[in-house]
């Protein structure tokens, strides 16, 4: 006689998965691979997901860590996060055909800090240290005219060049809270600092933490789909958790998930970083069934309608 399955509610909150710059990204490669053939080189990951990039893998693209990896042959792309102005300078030097898939709200922030290079001002980043996006983001300027700042206490700390105008931009990936924090600390002690023209955390990083936030409250367990190297599905652990669901687990797909840790849980929320496709949730919800009389529940936040163009050699 079998016993029966225990009632679960899985709660889908919505939106997750791709935003706009991610889709454009994965477009721009296999676009590109439709066109010139495989292989194509692709500089780091094109987004931090390894399904994507295994998926990517498969139809013949080739990621790797820096140029000198890439023959002279062969198209290659460069990731969503972004890149320091060397790397575009020594494609052009090797002649190597390239093409550029920054996404277009981290393109956004480059052209602010070259904004407030040209005005004389010290540049204060808000970011993760040898994050692909920070790393990119600093080398749009020369050595020393950006400084860093991870935290609150590095906020209350830190010593720019006296007798200069300061600015800040911020990481598109970052917790909404966290960074407001260390705003308001370097607000309070760098009150004319200039400030983006708009936030730059983009809108699917805010929406995705302000939907797990609305949805959070009955939920005994969230699974975030995602990568661990993925920023933005790290931050909706922390958001879930701070939100007040201890149990907040990122997991890159369902063979990773500790179903015992699940076993007594009534109400599973599930989301999914900017860079998961929904094909993982759908099999969440699937080995859920398998396990659990599931009952399917719907929660969307915000509707997105952003969409990015691809570049125009690959548009047509």
């Amino acid at each position: 006689m079998t016993s029966e399955k225990s009632a679960l509610t899985v709660r889908l909150v919505g939106p997750r998965g791709f935003c706009a710059g991610v889709v454009r990204a994965i477009q721009i490669v296999e676009a590109a691979l439709e066109r010139y053939g495989a292989p194509v080189y692709v500089r780091h990951e094109i987004v931090h997901n390894r399904f994507v990039v295994e998926t990517l893998e498969k139809k013949g693209a080739v990621f790797i860590e820096e140029l000198e990896e890439v023959p002279d042959d062969v198209p290659v792309v460069f990731s969503a996060h972004g890149v320091p102005k060397s790397v575009p300078e020594e494609a052009q030097r090797r002649e190597l055909h390239y093409i550029d898939a920054t996404c277009p709200l981290v393109s956004k922030i480059h052209r602010e800090a070259e904004r407030h290079f040209a005005a004389g001002r010290h540049l204060l980043l808000i970011g993760h240290a040898g994050h692909p996006e920070v790393v990119g983001t600093m080398g749009q300027l020369p050595k020393g005219a950006v400084e860093l700042v991870q935290t609150v206490d590095e906020a209350r700390q830190i010593e720019p060049p006296a007798d200069c105008d300061l600015a800040y931009v911020t990481q598109t990936t970052l917790s909404v809270d966290d960074t407001a924090e260390i705003i308001d600390a370097l607000r309070a002690r760098f009150p004319e600092m200039h400030e983006p023209r708009r936030e730059d955390i983009c809108y699917a990083t805010t929406n995705r933490q302000a939907a797990v936030k609305a949805a959070v409250p009955g939920a005994d367990a969230v699974l975030v789909l995602g990568s661990s190297n993925s920023s933005n599905s790290n931050r909706l652990v922390e958001v879930a958790r701070a939100a007040g669901c201890p149990r907040a687990f990122l997991v890159d797909g369902v063979e990773h998930i500790d179903w015992a840790a699940l076993a007594d849980v009534g109400v599973l929320m599930v989301t999914a970083g900017a860079s998961a496709p929904e094909v993982l949730v759908e099999e969440v919800v699937e080995a859920c069934r398998e396990r659990f009389a599931v009952t399917v529940e719907e929660w969307i936040d915000t509707l997105e309608t952003v969409k990015f163009k691809l570049p125009r050699e690959l548009a047509a």
